[in-house]
C-alpha cells in the first residue's frame, strides 16, 4: 500500500433549502471517519457566507478510497445535484511537509 499522505479540502455551498440537512450530514460523519484506519485529520468548518469547509487527511489514496465507499457518504456523493448549489470547489493533494507521528 502507497502510504504518502493525500489531503482533500474544499467548499461545498448547499442549496438554501437544504443548508441545515447538508450541515447535519456533513457532521455527521465527522466521528465516524475520524475513527477509520488511515484518516490522520477530518474537520468541518462552516464559513460566514453558508458554505461549508472540509479538510481531511489520509494516510494513502487507498484508505481515501475505502473512505469513499462509506454508504452514507456514497449516497450524499452520487446525488451533490441535489444537495449543493454550485459545484464544489475541492482540490486533492499529496502531501510534501512530513506528516507528524
Amino acid at each position: 500500500m502507497n502510504t504518502t499522505p493525500i489531503s482533500l479540502y474544499g467548499f461545498l455551498r448547499p442549496k438554501p433549502e437544504r443548508a441545515d440537512e447538508v450541515k447535519r450530514l456533513l457532521s455527521s460523519l465527522v466521528e465516524p471517519t475520524r475513527r477509520e484506519e488511515g484518516n490522520l485529520q477530518y474537520h468541518l468548518h462552516e464559513h460566514e457566507d453558508g458554505r461549508l469547509f472540509l479538510y481531511e487527511v489520509w494516510r494513502s489514496q487507498e484508505d481515501l478510497d475505502l473512505h469513499n465507499q462509506y454508504p452514507p457518504l456514497r449516497e450524499f456523493l452520487d446525488n451533490l445535484d441535489d444537495y449543493l448549489a454550485e459545484p464544489v470547489d475541492g482540490y486533492f493533494d499529496t502531501m510534501i511537509s512530513p506528516y507528524p507521528a
